[in-house]
């Protein structure tokens, strides 16, 4: 067995494993060579709360509330399960978990069993990772020889075993509701609002905590050095570390953990290494297809849940899209618009109808065949989609059509009123 591995100054593991995975405390439970042994499902739910982590796969929602909500639920049976179906183009950052150090998942998974009161879990990962499927299964056989899953784990009495779910390749399963519908054998449709939580009717109808890998794989940090040392890095409201996926055309692409509240410029220059052939910085995209575009003037804004929010973008899954000056920001919209278009579940109309409409004007816009007041009625459509969709996917899509239009308005104008591509990119009509 070979385990080479190396730790981030916040402690986050990262490794290639090339038969097994032997990093399994089981903290929780195990008092030896822990911080603190916590007992109590309150102490640990207090635990996590205190830390400030929010929910890495994009909503940001605070991962001690969360399992709070479920642990005050009254059922005979709860689970947990763990949403590893990173469907975004360009992000890899949960597949990278899963390969090298599955066990901080299943540990982080366990912990939160032991906190709610659940006795299952599932994994909930894309059949498009088959490394990572592969390693879960060795890691979870190896917690079951070990004793950390299964009946009475380490003679306490607690009993918590964990299944693999390999997901069809649906985007749109990726929104918890849709998720567990999946599980359940059934198709993968955003339920309708008004609905309770998943924290009070998930999984079978039974309170479910679900969270992401990142965020699981956490819990066995903040379990065993604090929450106040999780919470020593970031900002007020977004503790602990940013993970990305840095792409595109940047000098340096690959994995990014950086603390909360990191400038821009900082991720992609000093880490990324700048933009290669000496061009332009142009743009970066956060969170994922449905994120938005910014410019170069906010290169200074710091990574965090709330300022990508406020100029328009979004921390999301963590892909980030690094830019430069030969990108068309109009055929950028078009492309990741395309996308969501294609992945949605079409259950509501504004998705399923609305989308189709913005793709189709950015579409004429790129062909030469724009019109003045394309620009606001893409404006109009993508605010009417984001506030009228079902599920997150169709309220986020609009984000690269508004953003590009916000910091990048005179590219439209270049290709409707003047007729060209200032990129040169949609040079097919020139």
């Amino acid at each position: 067995m070979t385990y080479l591995s190396t730790t981030s100054s916040n402690g986050w593991y990262y490794g290639i494993a090339a038969t097994s995975i032997p990093r399994v405390s089981m903290t929780t439970l195990n008092p030896v060579a822990t911080r603190q042994y916590i007992r109590t499902p309150e102490q640990i739910i207090d635990e996590v709360k205190q830390s400030g982590l929010r929910g890495l796969g994009g909503a940001g929602f605070s991962a001690g509330q969360k399992w709070e909500a479920c642990y005050v639920e009254e059922a005979d049976q709860k689970y947990v399960i763990c949403n590893a179906d990173e469907g975004d183009p360009g992000a890899f950052q949960d597949r990278s978990v899963l390969e090298g150090d599955p066990h901080s998942v299943l540990e982080g998974m366990i912990i939160a069993a032991w906190a709610v009161g659940a006795s299952q879990g599932y994994v909930y990962v894309r059949a498009e990772y088959p490394l990572a499927v592969r390693r879960l299964k060795i890691a979870i056989t190896q917690a079951r020889e070990r004793g950390f899953l299964g009946k009475g784990i380490l003679g306490s009495g607690f009993d918590f075993d964990i299944e693999i779910f390999q997901g069809a390749g649906a985007f749109v399963c990726g929104e918890s509701t849709a998720l567990v519908l999946s599980i359940e054998g059934k198709r993968g449709l955003p339920k309708l609002s008004p609905r309770p939580r998943t924290t009070q009717y998930g999984l079978w109808g039974k309170p479910t905590v679900l969270n992401n890998v990142k965020t699981l794989a956490n819990i066995p940090l903040i379990i065993n050095h604090g929450s106040s040392w999780f919470a020593s890095r970031g900002t007020e409201h977004s503790k602990g570390t940013a993970i990305f996926s840095l792409t595109g055309n940047v000098v340096n692409s690959g994995l990014v953990e950086v603390p909360m509240g990191t400038r821009l410029r900082d991720i992609i220059f000093d880490i990324g290494g700048g933009i290669p052939n000496g061009r332009a910085f142009k743009a970066v995209q956060t969170g994922g297809p449905s994120g938005g575009c910014l410019p170069a003037e906010l290169l200074n804004l710091p990574v965090d849940f709330d300022s990508l929010t406020e100029a328009g973008s979004m921390m999301g899954s963590g892909g980030m899209v690094v830019m430069d000056q030969d990108t068309c920001m109009v055929d950028v919209a078009r492309y990741f618009l395309d996308f969501t278009r294609r992945e949605s579940c079409g259950q509501c109309i504004p998705c399923r109808v609305g989308t189709k409409q913005m793709f189709d004007i950015l579409d004429h816009i790129c062909r030469g065949q724009g019109r003045p007041e394309d620009i606001d009625l893409l404006e109009e459509l993508g605010k009417s989609i984001a506030e009228t969709s079902l599920c997150a996917l169709g309220q986020s899509a609009p984000n690269p059509v508004l953003t590009t239009i916000r910091y990048f308005r005179d590219e439209y104008e270049a290709h409707i009123k003047e007729g060209y591509c200032p990129a040169g990119v949609c040079f097919f009509y020139q």
